[in-house]
């Protein structure tokens, strides 16, 4: 794979001179959002990065090829395609033998963004160790590429259909440092917090970007390649409402166990029946979090950039 992926020129171009970068993934183009929502969004996502001065990388495979930075054309196809692999980074090697494409789960776009060396990453909210991990081993492999790629991952926590203790856990095991951005607790990606405290605080993008840099020489000492995770919560007045939330949650949880889901196929019935349970209003606090979390990746890119730089803010 090393030598077969393409960096699009405006990503290539930034990173050659040291301007702030910031990874996009494409699963929630593709999976995440209905069309044509999923196409506004991703153009709003980018949109509001290059208003920052900061050039967006939307990662994806396209027939084959990963490619870090997407033309407006590559946009609509991973929004538009219809059928769209979903891809982890097991998959990258069978989408290129295959010519194939596909949209990058989490883990693929930290994989694939730490080989073209752009440093920080937005995404929603970070995959996690799944509820009943116990019997059914169902681990979503972001923790696992994290503890081995130098990817900064702004996320609203992991979604609260998930096991977050258990996710908190994994990632200390790994080593993978976790941050709260502006809060002392672990987020719950729906609602700005779950109730888990974390061991480090952050209140700016410059004490990130301090950290990353850290992590650099660290890395370059030989030491070892865990990213970082930047719990970043959602707002109180953008959040879900909680006993809302709570009681579409259970309803969920009671209608995967009556229709006898189980294994890898629990999460995304679950996420189904709680958009339609809720009228659609999780799918809008998705969005106030992909914005939340992008607006913070870009002060840390930004920051991170001027760092490295020797330059002002």
């Amino acid at each position: 794979m090393s030598a077969s992926f393409h960096v699009s020129e405006s990503v290539a171009a930034a990173l050659a001179e040291g301007r702030p970068v910031v990874a996009l993934e494409s699963t929630i183009i593709s999976h995440g959002l209905p069309q044509p929502r999923n196409l506004e969004a991703a153009r709003e996502f980018e949109q509001m990065l290059v208003e920052r001065g900061v050039t967006p990388a939307t990662i994806a495979v396209l027939d084959g090829v990963p490619q870090i930075g997407l033309d407006e054309s590559g946009i609509e196809r991973i929004a538009l395609g219809g059928s769209m692999a979903k891809a982890s980074v097991r998959d990258l090697p069978i989408l290129a033998a295959r010519r194939a494409s596909g949209a990058t789960t989490v883990a693929a776009t930290a994989w694939l963004a730490a080989r073209a060396g752009v440093r920080v990453f937005a995404t929603g909210g970070l995959g996690g160790v799944h509820r009943g991990a116990s019997e059914t081993f169902d681990e979503s492999a972001d923790l696992d590429t994290l503890a081995g790629v130098p990817v900064a991952v702004v996320s609203a926590g992991v979604k609260s259909v998930l096991d977050i203790a258990a996710t908190l856990e994994r990632l200390e095991t790994l080593s993978v440092p976790v941050v709260g951005y502006g809060t002392d607790e672990f987020p719950s990606f729906w609602l700005a917090s779950s109730g888990h405290r974390l061991d480090w605080r952050v209140d700016s993008a410059a004490e990130v970007a301090a950290i990353l840099r850290a992590q650099d020489a660290w890395r370059a000492e030989g030491a070892g390649a865990q990213g970082l995770v930047v719990a970043n919560p959602i707002s109180l007045a953008e959040q879900w409402d909680p006993v809302e939330h709570d009681r579409v949650l259970t309803e969920a949880l009671a209608a995967a166990d009556t229709a006898g889901v189980r294994g890898k196929a629990v999460t995304p019935f679950l996420l189904k029946y709680i958009v339609g349970a809720s009228g659609g209003t999780s799918l809008e606090v998705n969005l106030d979090i992909a914005r939340g979390n992008v607006r913070v990746a870009a002060e840390i890119a930004t920051a991170y950039a001027a760092a490295c730089h020797g330059r002002e803010e």
